[in-house]
């Protein structure tokens, strides 16, 4: 599977979590949680602190594993915010002309 499938795969699950909310899912619970968008941009916020401090304690894994959920957080924050992935993805070729 492709880098861009991944993010794809990842992000149609979000949208479906987001569109068909479950007790079950981790995405449902961020999404309609009772602080609203402010789960998901603390959780953005959390896993960015941990990612910098993973890569600053120089352990590769971690830092990979953070990168990870950081990227994960950030696009449930981006469908929380109304946004979505193709617009980033849209911004960042842009601005490799």
């Amino acid at each position: 599977m492709s880098d861009s499938d991944v993010l794809a795969d990842l992000w149609a699950v979000i949208c479906e979590r987001a569109d068909h909310p479950s007790t079950d899912s981790y995405v449902s619970s961020v999404l309609t949680h009772r602080k609203g968008i402010d789960k998901s941009l603390e959780k953005v916020g959390e896993e960015a602190t941990e990612f910098i401090l993973a890569v600053k304690n120089g352990v590769p894994e971690r830092s990979i594993e953070e990168g990870a959920d950081l990227l994960f957080h950030l696009m449930i924050a981006l469908k929380a915010a109304g946004l979505t992935f193709d617009e980033v993805l849209a911004e960042l070729a842009a601005r490799r002309r």
